[in-house]
C-alpha cells in the first residue's frame, strides 16, 4: 500500500479498543478478532493508540504488539492503517515511531508532547523531527480540546509550511469561519473532526473522522459519511439523532467524570458489534454492563440504522 497524503487521506475511521482482562492484561486474541471484524466491515481505515486506544496506559511491548498485529492484518487486506505513536513524552514519541516505520503504516498519528504546555517553535521542532523519522510516511497531528495547547488555524498553517509531510489534523473543528480560514491558511491539510458532528461539518470541509460513532457500528458509521455525498438531507437527520442520543444518555457519563475511552467503550459494548466489555486497566473507572444493557434497547429505537 500507499502511504496516504492529504488528498487521499478521508473517510471514517474505526479505533482498535483494548480488551482488558479481569488481571488488567490486554487479551491479545481478542484484539485479533476485532481486527478482523473491522476489515470485514470494509471500514475506510483502522487505527491504533489514540484516546480510545488507551495510548497513554501500555508498555511499549503491548505497543509493539498491537502495532504488529494491525500491521499484518491490513497488509494482508490491502486496508489503510495508522499507527498512533503518541505519548507525553516526545522521547518515547519518538521511539515509539522509529520502532514501527518498519512497518509500513499508511500513515503514523501523534500528538504534541503534553506534560507541559509547549510552544509554536517547540512544537514545529518536534514535528519536524518526526517527519525525518517517519521516512516519508505521512503524520495527522491529533491535537484535541483537552491538550495542554490547542492550535489555531494560523498556527497549523505555519506548521504545515515547515513541517510539509503533516497530512492531516484530528480536531474538534470549528464552525464555518474556522473552516473558512483553514481552507485558506492551509488547504492542503485532511481535516477530521469529532464522529457525531461530522454531518454538521462535512459541507464546511471536513474529510473524515477517527470516530466516536464508529465504535456503535463501523459499518453503519461509514455508509452515513457516504450519504452525505449523496443524501445531505438524510445525513443531516440522522446526525440529529445521534447528537440527540450523545446528548441524552452518554454526555451524562462524561459530566460524573468519566474518561472519553470509558464512553466509548460504552458504546462500542452497546453497538455489540465486538467482543469486547467496558472494562478499563486501572486505575481508572469504567462505566458498567447494567448501563449497556440499559441503554441498548433505547439505540436500538433511536438509532437503528446502527442495529441492522
Amino acid at each position: 500500500m500507499q502511504p496516504l497524503t492529504a488528498d487521499t487521506l478521508g473517510g471514517t475511521w474505526s479505533t482498535l479498543l483494548l480488551p482488558i482482562n479481569e488481571d488488567d492484561s490486554i487479551d491479545l486474541e481478542r484484539l485479533s478478532g476485532q481486527i478482523d471484524r473491522l476489515i470485514q466491515f470494509k471500514v475506510d481505515g483502522i487505527y491504533t493508540n489514540g484516546t480510545a486506544g488507551e495510548f497513554d496506559n501500555q508498555t511499549e511491548v503491548e505497543f509493539e504488539q498491537i502495532s504488529q498485529r494491525l500491521s499484518e492484518a491490513c497488509h494482508a487486506a490491502q486496508v489503510p492503517f495508522q499507527i498512533g505513536v503518541s505519548h507525553s513524552s516526545p522521547i518515547l514519541s519518538r521511539d515509539r515511531l522509529r520502532r514501527v516505520v518498519a512497518l509500513r503504516p499508511s500513515a503514523i498519528q501523534l500528538i504534541l508532547p503534553d506534560w507541559s504546555q509547549i510552544s509554536l517553535r517547540e512544537a514545529i521542532r518536534f514535528l519536524r523531527t518526526m517527519a525525518e523519522e517517519a521516512e516519508g510516511i505521512g503524520l495527522v497531528l491529533y491535537n484535541p480540546p483537552h491538550a495542554k495547547r490547542c492550535l489555531l488555524p494560523g498556527e497549523f498553517a505555519r506548521i504545515k509550511q515547515a513541517v510539509p509531510n503533516l497530512i492531516g489534523l484530528k480536531v474538534l473543528g470549528g464552525d464555518a469561519a474556522w473552516f473558512e480560514e483553514m481552507t485558506r491558511l492551509a488547504p492542503d491539510l485532511s481535516i477530521f473532526v469529532a464522529g457525531h458532528l461530522l454531518a454538521e461539518k462535512h459541507p464546511f470541509g471536513a474529510r473524515g473522522s477517527y470516530s466516536n460513532v464508529a465504535c456503535i457500528n463501523p459499518r453503519a458509521a461509514r455508509d452515513w459519511q457516504r450519504t452525505m455525498k449523496t443524501d445531505a438531507s438524510a445525513a443531516l437527520e440522522l446526525g440529529a439523532r445521534i447528537q440527540g442520543f450523545m446528548q441524552d444518555h452518554i454526555v451524562l457519563f462524561l459530566e460524573q467524570g468519566y474518561s472519553n475511552q470509558a464512553v466509548d467503550k460504552l458504546l462500542a459494548c452497546i453497538g455489540a458489534w465486538a467482543d469486547l466489555t467496558p472494562r478499563l486497566r486501572w486505575p481508572y473507572d469504567w462505566i458498567s454492563g447494567d448501563e449497556v444493557e440499559r441503554l441498548r434497547p433505547l439505540a436500538q429505537e433511536q438509532l437503528p440504522e446502527f442495529f441492522l
